[in-house]
């Protein structure tokens, strides 16, 4: 896993993989209160573990103007985590060219493509 950056009070951030999948499907299902993956899963992108638990995620999601946006998702992080984490993705976000990041066609097949694989497990 590539590794972006660890802090000093043990956070990690890092990319997703798909390794990190069930984790993340947890703490959204746990957070939204749902039995089920939905759209507003998005395609998770980038992540912050402390110590060896993923603490929140963040995913690539379509706003209601129909544009590329990002969500956070968290179960654990304190509030100066969670601004940290915020101004860490809106980075992360701008310097990413990729189709998902840019076509908003593309990341919604994505984001259906991957609710409905990680809806079948």
């Amino acid at each position: 896993m590539e590794t972006l950056r660890q802090t000093p009070n043990q956070l990690l951030y890092a990319e997703v993989y798909i390794s990190d999948m069930l984790s993340l499907k947890n703490i959204f299902l746990q957070t939204q209160t749902l039995k089920k993956l939905n759209q507003n899963f998005g395609v998770p992108f980038l992540l912050v573990k402390k110590k060896t638990e993923v603490a929140a995620f963040a995913s690539l999601v379509i706003n209601e103007k129909g544009e590329i946006a990002f969500k956070i998702y968290e179960n654990s992080l304190s509030d100066a985590e969670k601004r940290n984490f915020t101004t860490r993705t809106e980075s992360y976000f701008r310097k990413n060219n990729t189709a998902n990041f840019r076509d908003p066609e593309q990341l919604k097949s994505s984001i259906s493509r991957l609710v409905s694989w990680l809806n079948v497990g």
